[in-house]
């Protein structure tokens, strides 16, 4: 969940930098397609793999 966590902070600061409301954290999963969870999950397990080598 770190990285989904990670994700939406970024997705605030964009929002925040173009003067844009955020949706909050839940609606925010929700609406990610499978495409984007599948990049999340690949990014965290690339993560993980550095951090244990």
């Amino acid at each position: 969940m770190t990285t989904y966590q990670e994700g939406y902070e970024y997705y605030v600061t964009k929002c925040e930098q173009f003067g844009l409301q955020p949706i909050n954290f839940s609606n925010f999963i929700e609406q990610l397609s499978q495409e984007q969870l599948d990049r999340f999950n690949e990014h965290a397990r690339k993560v993980k793999e550095n951090t244990e080598s």
